[in-house]
């Protein structure tokens, strides 16, 4: 065991969390206004003022050893010798490829309803009937206290090993629930040889509604979401597959194709663009943008207000032919 004197203790305390992440994991860091930040893996984790609070879980402290023991469930040696430059390298966000998480999910607890999270979901766009599917099927549910979305992922045996929340109100309040393994991230599995990959569980769904709406059916089609994606380094050796798709890929060996539907912005082109390159050579992949706005959410509602305008003048029209 590491053996670390009183001086090394309190110089490690030192160190402030928004320091250490901008030193040390620097992809990791959201600025969100002002002097405020959050972080990409815990979007309720706030940083201000010097201190930091992890509002989901009501922890909160001062420095990143604190946040590295509180949050990353670090033990206190491992944590010291990090903040000291004693480690050969941080810790990773994202899971390590090589072996998953052994962490059990910490879940939110369960509302009695999920009437909240429907009326959320509708008012994204998303069809009741894929939202009630969901929740049937163990994918979707409202939480306690604050009646975020908690949209879940499951292994091979069916054990939940990710949890993903999204507040319901104005806040963009979201997250990963503490042991979520990235590897098994929120999908809907079907047979087939071709995959559809989205950064949010959002808009996965928003994915689906919009074949509803164009097919007349569901689509059949494998449907995975990352839960988030990052700016890839410029180091190639460092970049690795975001750990839901590399997972994906492993254990189903009939895809063949791979369309990916990531944001109309710098992160999700970058991102896409290292998937192709790096996936180019084995499967068939290209990147889907959006027909309009952002993100698939954002060109779902634009469709429906599209649909609502048409209905509108062909009433007004058969008004007009009556007279």
């Amino acid at each position: 065991m590491a053996y670390f004197s009183e001086e090394d203790i309190l110089e490690a305390r030192k160190l402030d969390l928004l320091t250490y992440l901008k030193l040390y994991e620097p992809r990791e860091l959201v600025h969100v206004s002002g002097n405020t930040y959050s972080t990409r893996e815990h979007g309720s984790l706030k940083i201000s003022n010097g201190k930091w609070m992890w509002w989901s879980h009501r922890i909160g402290g001062v420095s990143a050893l604190d946040y590295l023991i509180k949050v990353r469930g670090m033990p206190f040696p491992k944590a010291v010798k990090l903040i000291l430059g004693r480690s050969a390298e941080p810790p990773s966000v994202s899971s390590n490829p090589k072996g998953f998480s052994s962490k059990k999910v910490l879940l939110p607890d369960k509302n009695s309803s999920n009437e909240i999270v429907i009326k959320y979901l509708t008012g994204r766009g998303i069809h009741p009937k894929l939202i009630k599917t969901c929740i049937e099927k163990g994918f979707l549910y409202e939480s306690l206290p604050y009646h975020n979305c908690v949209f879940l992922g499951y292994d091979e045996e069916q054990t939940v090993r990710y949890a993903y929340y999204r507040s319901t109100n104005s806040e963009r309040i979201m997250g990963e629930a503490t042991g979520s393994d990235k590897h098994f991230s929120f999908r809907i599995d079907h047979p087939g040889s071709c995959l559809h990959v989205f950064e949010s569980a959002i808009d996965l769904l928003s994915f689906a509604t919009k074949v509803k709406i164009w097919n007349g059916i569901w689509p059949r089609e494998s449907m995975l979401s990352l839960g988030g994606v990052y700016v890839p380094g410029k180091q190639n050796a460092r970049d690795k597959l975001p750990a839901a798709l590399a997972h994906k890929l492993e254990t189903a060996p009939d895809i063949k194709r791979i369309v990916l539907h990531l944001d109309n912005d710098a992160a999700g082109k970058s991102a896409a663009q290292k998937m192709i390159t790096m996936l180019g050579s084995s499967y068939d992949i290209h990147h889907e943008l959006p027909g309009f706005g952002k993100d698939v959410n954002d060109e779902l509602l634009f469709l429906l207000r599209q649909l609502k305008e048409n209905e509108e003048r062909m009433k007004t029209y058969g008004r007009k032919q009556d007279l």
